[in-house]
């Protein structure tokens, strides 16, 4: 029989005299476990939320990997390059590919008989993927590019929309410059989308391939480029790496140099800015761990001073320092998972009102997103458990050591 353990169990279910101090040392250490616990579950939740999602949206507009031009990737200006079916597959062949398409860019003017906006055309075709930017629709719809219906269709953003005044089914003028020469289009509106990234909606506009190569003035085969998505984003690095090694300096049938960026190159802002987020976790953690360790030290600590008398006894009838430190740590452990299991229920209860109310709004021009973004891993949840209770447990060590400097002789005398 474990006789620290079994001591333990009894403490715990001792109600005795409510009057004595330990019992709200107890609950405080059980309330600042629990709180810490509960903080540290809403942290983590919120910061995934946030990261995937920002990511997610940023993936959409330009995927994991682009493929371009060298001199493309390395300046603003566009210029093209040759990704024929053949090229396609190779790209496609490559290992953790999970979609390839091609995009061409062109910069121009929507213009009303009231206002005009400068915007950058994406020209795309039938092998986009829709999934994205079809759950941003807020009107209309996204048109299946690279048909003869599609040619002179377009989708715009919200912003866009709002500040020309113009809806879905409308018609509007756009100008196009080459080389001192104006092309002129004139395009329906078939959807608006909305997804909150500033950067994107005030400038993306969705037009068919084949519609923006001839506005660029390129042959056929000639593109702006080739989005690479990849199946896992954490082994993006490796997927990247295979592309410099197989497409970097190689060339197309114009002579022109292939060359390659992942989206943490070509958005480095918004990725250092949600790797700082994790910093902001890890102080989170770190603060929370702490409380919940004092407040288990303080409320420890309380208790052995009241349990003195007991003490005595025990180390009286023969037990060692050791089995009476086992003994108050098993009875920590009892608190400490006490204020686990609130902990969690409070913490996931929060995360999934947030996931299914949008309770609380942010500001999507500074954020992004219109609500706080939540995602729940049990993986990390169960981590941040253990290791809660593991550390609470380890700082108690020493606090515990006060029980050797307790003498049975004198202990019987206190009171």
């Amino acid at each position: 029989m474990n006789l620290p353990l079994f001591i333990a169990r009894r403490i715990q279910s001792d109600q005795g005299d409510e009057r004595k101090v330990s019992r709200p040392a107890i609950r405080i250490a059980t309330i600042g476990v629990a709180i810490g616990l509960a903080v540290m579950i809403v942290s983590v939740c919120v910061v995934l939320g946030f990261k995937h999602t920002i990511r997610d949206k940023v993936v959409g507009f330009g995927s994991h990997i682009n493929v371009a031009n060298f001199m493309c990737i390395q300046s603003t200006e566009e210029l093209p390059v040759a990704i024929n079916d053949s090229m396609m597959q190779v790209l496609k062949k490559a290992p953790g590919v999970a979609h390839v398409q091609r995009y061409t860019m062109k910069q121009g003017i929507l213009k009303t008989d009231a206002d005009f906006l400068g915007i950058m055309l994406k020209g795309v075709d039938n092998q986009f993927d829709t999934t994205f930017i079809a759950n941003a629709m807020v009107e209309g719809s996204f048109p299946k590019f690279g048909t003869e219906n599609s040619k002179n269709q377009i989708v715009v953003s919200k912003m866009m929309a709002d500040k020309l005044g113009i809806k879905t089914g409308e018609k509007i003028f756009a100008y196009f410059f080459d080389n001192g020469n104006v092309r002129t289009r004139r395009f329906t509106i078939n959807g608006v989308y909305e997804t909150n990234l500033t950067m994107f909606d005030k400038n993306i506009v969705f037009a068919d391939l084949r519609t923006a190569v001839k506005l660029n003035g390129w042959k056929d085969d000639q593109v702006s480029g080739a989005e690479v998505t990849v199946k896992d984003f954490n082994q993006l690095d490796k997927t990247a790496t295979y592309f410099i090694n197989m497409v970097n300096r190689t060339t197309d049938s114009y002579g022109e140099t292939f060359s390659t960026a992942t989206i943490k190159n070509l958005q480095p802002a918004i990725f250092s800015w949600l790797d700082l987020l994790d910093l902001n976790v890890w102080i989170i953690l770190g603060l929370m761990v702490c409380v919940a360790g004092f407040t288990m030290i303080s409320g420890l600590l309380i208790i052995i001073l009241e349990r003195t008398s007991m003490i005595g006894v025990l180390k009286a009838l023969g037990a060692t320092n050791t089995t009476v430190r086992h003994t108050f740590l098993w009875f920590a452990v009892f608190i400490i998972g006490r204020g686990l299991l609130i902990g969690n229920i409070l913490g996931l209860g929060l995360v999934l009102l947030q996931r299914f109310t949008g309770l609380v709004k942010l500001d999507p021009a500074t954020y992004y997103v219109t609500t706080v973004p939540v995602e729940i891993n049990p993986l990390y949840i169960v981590l941040i458990n253990i290791a809660t209770l593991l550390i609470c447990v380890f700082v108690l060590i020493a606090p515990s050591y006060l029980i050797s400097h307790i003498h049975p002789a004198k202990s019987m005398r206190y009171e």
